[in-house]
This record gives C-alpha cells, structure tokens and sequence, in this order.
C-alpha cells in the first residue's frame, strides 16, 4: 500500500491538513473492499480525487472506471444513461443502448452530486446497491451486474431527507462510509501553498514568470474565506498570472480579484434566503427603533428643560443631542421655547413621573404602521399600484399580496 505522501504527489493532491489526511488515509483503508462510499463537502474542494484513489487502489483498478455527473443530466434522460435503454422504449430511441451500469460492470461508477437524482431514478439505484439488478428502459429484462458505486454531494443530504427529496434508505446504502472533505477556509496553512502551486503551474502554461504576493497579500489571502474553494483560488491565480504585468503581487491589488462575499459570514450550505417581506420588516422595525430613540431623546430634553429652566445653559450641555434631533439650518432660523413651569423648593425628581408614562403610549404596532403606510401610498397614487409600490420600496406583486393579507 502506497504511502500517503506518494498518494498526494500521485494525484496532484497538495496540502498537509489533519482533517485533508484524515479523509485521505479512509479512502486508501476502505479502497480494497467493495463498500459504497460517500464523499461530501462543500463545492470546489476536490471531490473527485477521492473516487479515482480509491479506484486505483482497488481490486478494479484494470476495469472501467466512469466519472457520472447527476445533476448534469435532464431528469427525462437520467434512467436511460444510467440503465441504458431498448430500441423502440420512447421516441428517439432507435436503437439498444448500453448504461453507464452495464458498461462498467466490475469496475467503479462515481456518481457526483448524487443529491440530485430523481426520487424514480434513486428507487433504481437502491435496487442495484441491495442486490447488483437493473432493468433497462422499455425492458421487462432483469440483467445482473458487479459494480463499486462512490458517491460525491455538497447537499445536506439529513435536510434533504427531511424535506423529502432522498431516499432515507438510499442514503445508508450509499454512506457505508463517509468521506467528508474539509472546506479551505479550513485549511489555513494550505492556502498560500496551493496559490504557490497553481503560480507555478500557470507560469509554465503560458511561459510567463511566476507571479508572488507580498507579505501584505499573503495575509489578505489567508483572510478571505473563499466561498468557492480550491477551484476559486485556482481561478484567482490564473487571472492574476495572466492579467498582471508586475510579477509581485500587492494586497491592494490582490483584492480587486476578491469578490466581496460578505467578509467573515460563513458560508451557507443548502440554505434559504429570506423572503422580501422579512426584509421589509427589518426596515420597519428599524425605523420605529430609531423613532423610540428619538422619542427618549426629546423626554430627555424637556425633562432637562424643566429642572434648569435656563435655555443657553441647555443648549451648550446637550448641543450634541439638538444636532441628532434638529438640523444646523433648523437650529439656526427657530429658538427654542421654554416653558416656564413654577420651580418648587426641594423638588425631587419624583414629581415629574408623570412624563415616564409616555412609554405607555409607545407601543406602536408594526402592522397597523404597514397598513397605514400603504393606505397614503395608495391615496397619494390614485390607487395604482405600480406607482406605490415603487414608492414604498417594494415589488408591486408583494403590494398585492399585502392588500389582499389586510383586506384593504
């Protein structure tokens, strides 16, 4: 058995991550038997490498190997490449055509973004991990056949259980193992040895020196987070190789090839954007957050009003506070007037509760200021709907949807 090191200079594979060497040393233990096996990770991190290792280390390695791609493959047409069809089983089909499981019958399928197989397509399948049958399209044949299947998904393939979309038992069939290959955000002290790589690798290619970064831009590049893994870092060396005629590379001119993708937020794997009415309440409630604010801003104001009585005195104290509220033209043109409210001997603050209850009255509603807000807007335009939505700041089918929600 080849020795790990010799397995990564074998395959191109670069890195010296625990959790990289990890999922390598499984691939190349389970590669003599014939268990299923499922590589999962995010995309762009290589999965492909680790069918091929353990193909080429298998009992197989002299039979077929073939690479399927799932979701590259209409859904009318995926039972057909996988299981091959009869002459005459639908139109087009003028003659017998062998599958990819017949064809590479004692050798390996891997299957990539196994996750999108079709729900008829994944019964099939089931049947040949359980018992090695298959029947063509159009066929009432059984045929029999002694393939290793390796599957590939970046699919939380537990949620898409859940939601129904796979089969629960397919899922155990196909993970008898599971190789799960770290993201590169993960491999920190990878990064810059793989950009060192590619450098090279494209300087070769298009007869160029190498391109470097500095200590700045090394630093820049172990920051981002590369939301498209290896393959992104792979592209960013080549278009930087290509486009720059200086062969050192700066950090400002290394991020003008770095997508802004929202800093550090890590990335989202099958996850859901918001609706545009969730956004919109966020707007809403920002605003009578700021609002509320305001509010207990003024109560400060006036409760300082009452207490000193002196206008100048509170102005200078709180001029920070009269520039948030007022403008410096509104501050400029109007004065401030004071009411003069009898000052008693030993006041406490406690006379002076009453302007607390305010609060009480600050219990604004979210939907009745949406529903007041849409009202004006509608008067305002005449009842067209296109116009106040556009006013509003939403699409003119969310309006509708509003105004059929609150009958108006």
């Amino acid at each position: 058995m080849e020795n790990l090191q010799a397995i990564k200079q074998r395959f191109g594979i670069i890195g010296n991550d625990i959790h990289l060497n990890r999922a390598l040393e499984k691939a190349v233990r389970v590669a003599p038997t014939d268990i299923s096996v499922l590589v999962t990770g995010e995309s762009g991190v290589g999965k492909e490498n680790i069918p091929k290792i353990i193909h080429s280390l298998s009992h197989r390695k002299h039979a077929k190997y073939i690479a399927v791609n799932c979701g590259a493959i209409p859904e009318g047409t995926i039972d057909s490449e996988l299981f091959g069809h009869e002459k005459g089983s639908f139109t087009g089909a003028t003659q017998d055509r062998k599958g990819y499981f017949e064809v590479a019958d004692g050798g390996t399928i891997f299957l990539d973004e196994v996750g999108e197989l079709p729900l008829t397509t994944q019964v099939r399948l089931l049947r040949v991990l359980e018992n090695g049958e298959f029947i063509k399209v159009g066929s009432s044949k059984t045929q029999k056949t002694d393939v290793r299947i390796v599957a590939a998904t970046n699919v939380n393939m537990q949620a898409a259980i859940e939601k129904e979309k796979f089969r629960e038992d397919l899922y155990y069939r196909l993970s008898t193992v599971e190789i799960n290959l770290p993201a590169l955000r993960d491999r920190n002290e990878d990064i810059h040895l793989l950009f060192r790589k590619f450098a090279s690798d494209f300087a070769q290619k298009y007869r160029m020196p190498a391109i470097r970064l500095d200590e700045d831009a090394v630093y820049a590049l172990l920051k981002y987070r590369f939301p498209g893994n290896i393959r992104q870092l792979k592209n960013l060396a080549e278009q930087i190789s290509v486009i720059e005629e200086s062969r050192t590379i700066s950090a400002i001119k290394l991020k003008q090839y770095l997508p802004n993708n929202t800093g550090n937020l890590p990335a989202i794997v099958g996850g859901k954007k918001e609706n545009d009415f969730s956004t919109e309440r966020d707007i809403m409630y920002k605003i009578l957050f700021d609002m509320r604010n305001d509010i207990n801003d003024l109560k400060k104001l006036t409760l300082d009003l009452m207490k000193n009585g002196n206008i100048e005195e509170v102005q200078e104290e709180n001029h920070q506070l009269l520039e948030k509220i007022y403008s410096d033209q509104e501050l400029k043109e109007h004065d401030i007037e004071v009411l003069n409210i009898p000052q008693k001997t030993n006041t406490t603050e406690k006379e002076y509760d009453f302007i607390e209850t305010i609060e009480e009255d600050e219990s604004l509603s979210l939907q009745d200021k949406e529903i007041e807000m849409i009202k004006k807007s509608l008067e305002k335009n005449n009842n067209k709907r296109k116009l106040a939505a556009k006013e509003l700041g939403i699409s003119e089918r969310t309006l509708y949807r509003k105004i059929k929600q609150y009958d108006l």
